[in-house]
């Protein structure tokens, strides 16, 4: 424990994800003891945990995520290199978007490509190694604990594995909840009096249909990192093809509004035919498959809005997807945890931490992604929400930065570090940018604007 000030005994985390251990490193300063409670196996997991079903898919950890993770665990990056777990520069990757490639341009920001389970494992054994982290392993959450007065919680009641196991009870000083999109907070808010936040979805009704390859011998890739065709309104199936540990790829297909990639293995490769461009299928159909395709579907958005809250009870946190769970194709997840936990440190470092006043400050941090990923959400005719002005003139910018981008690699580089949370939108909207991009659209609007046949969600193909 590094911290200045110790502000209490224990605290109590719910949810061993990547939002709970960052929770969990941070709170590890500030308290004599750390409780990580999860309903899984922990120690030792290296495969796709039950409580994280998309744990088996394509995950980005964004260039401002890495950058937090080095400073939480310093030597974080170089260990995973160690790992065997490759990196590349975010703005050198494939990238396509509307069927065209960006031109590619160093950007500085490092791409640690891992499957979700390798890197919940670095981050899990780098806290587990803290002296005052304990896990409590395969325990469910029955409820609360809260003072008399119901004006604060004191702690949780957590139950083992089986019909017959018997009920603990813990006491705390903090409680944390990070159990995800699950999260049974507002449930235990109105049991205590408390109104339910307010929440905003978007309906997106994704897929995602994973396989992993080992490529044969002089088929692999060398230079890219990844291949990413990037779904859009006008090239609704899109794909993630990673290179990541032990010599393997990973390929995520992407649909929407009920679009899915099939799991049989003829199916997926004539998916995989039918995306905007070719160089996934160059890539995988002479690969050796390693298993059969699995498939996770994602419904919606969801925002919980706890800062809009007049009354919360003391001494009870929410974090992660519990909070805000984004749609994951653009890969903020993680990212948005790890700056979190970067404002609950802030907070820690005043004392006890306040809830309404942090709940209040992570809004501050959500809303950039969150307006980036439902604007996004918002550019397909289907998704059904309120498209401000803000969201009608940010989207047709974004389009033509994208455009411009693929004939210009100081706009790829911009865009990429805004996309990697690093820095911040408004940095697209100075005035030499704006220009910039403005002569560069131009000048590719005057070539083939699309490349390749343009796929519907349906799947019905429009030359």
């Amino acid at each position: 424990m590094t911290a200045e000030r110790v502000v209490g005994d224990r605290a109590v985390v719910l949810g061993g994800s990547m939002a709970g251990l960052l929770a969990a490193r941070v709170l590890a300063d500030s308290y004599g003891e750390v409780v990580v409670v999860d309903r899984d196996g922990l120690t030792g997991t290296t495969s796709a945990r039950r409580g994280v079903p998309q744990g088996r898919h394509v995950h980005g950890l964004l260039a401002r995520g890495q950058q937090v993770l080095d400073e939480l665990f310093p030597g974080f990056t170089e260990e995973a290199v160690a790992d065997g777990i490759p990196t590349g520069d975010l703005g050198e990757l494939r990238w396509f978007f509307h069927g065209r490639r960006l031109r590619p341009a160093p950007t500085g920001l490092v791409c640690v490509s891992a499957t979700r389970p390798r890197l919940e494992a670095l981050v899990r054994n780098r806290v587990a190694a803290l002296p005052n982290v304990r896990f409590l392993e395969r325990r469910s959450v029955d409820g609360l604990i809260a003072t008399p007065d119901r004006r604060a919680v004191t702690g949780v009641r957590v139950r083992g594995e089986g019909p017959d196991a018997a009920v603990e009870e813990l006491t705390a000083d903090l409680v944390v909840d990070a159990t995800g999109r699950g999260s049974r907070t507002p449930v235990w808010l109105s049991e205590l009096g408390y109104a339910r936040p307010e929440e905003d979805r978007i309906r997106i009704d994704l897929s995602y249909t994973t396989r992993i390859y080992r490529p044969r011998e002089g088929r692999a890739l060398v230079d890219d990192l990844s291949i990413n065709p990037v779904s859009s309104p006008s090239h609704p199936r899109g794909a993630f093809l990673s290179r990541i540990e032990d010599g393997c790829y990973v390929l995520s297909l992407t649909g929407v509004f009920g679009d899915a990639a099939p799991t049989d293995p003829d199916g997926f490769l004539d998916w995989v035919r039918s995306l905007p461009v070719p160089d996934i299928h160059e890539v995988i159909r002479d690969a050796e498959p390693l298993g059969d395709p699995v498939q996770f579907r994602y419904p919606h958005s969801v925002r919980r809005r706890y800062e809009r809250l007049t009354a919360f009870p003391d001494r009870l946190l929410v974090m992660g997807d519990a909070l805000c769970s984004f749609n994951p194709v653009y890969g903020q997840g993680m990212t948005a945890a790890a700056l979190e936990a970067v404002e609950l440190r802030e907070h820690l470092r005043a004392g006890a931490p306040r809830p309404l006043e942090f709940l209040r400050a992570v809004a501050r941090v959500i809303d950039v992604p969150w307006d980036m990923s439902a604007g996004g959400d918002l550019a397909y005719p289907q998704v059904t929400g309120r498209r401000s002005l803000k969201v009608r003139v940010g989207n047709a910018y974004m389009a033509k930065v994208q455009a411009a981008a693929t004939g210009d690699g100081a706009i790829t580089r911009a865009f990429m570090r805004v996309a990697g949370l690093v820095d911040p939108p408004g940095s697209m909207m100075r005035p030499g940018m704006v220009l910039r991009v403005l002569r560069a659209a131009r000048k590719v609007g005057r070539s083939r604007p699309v490349d390749g046949p343009v796929v519907a969600a349906g799947g019905a193909r429009a030359e």
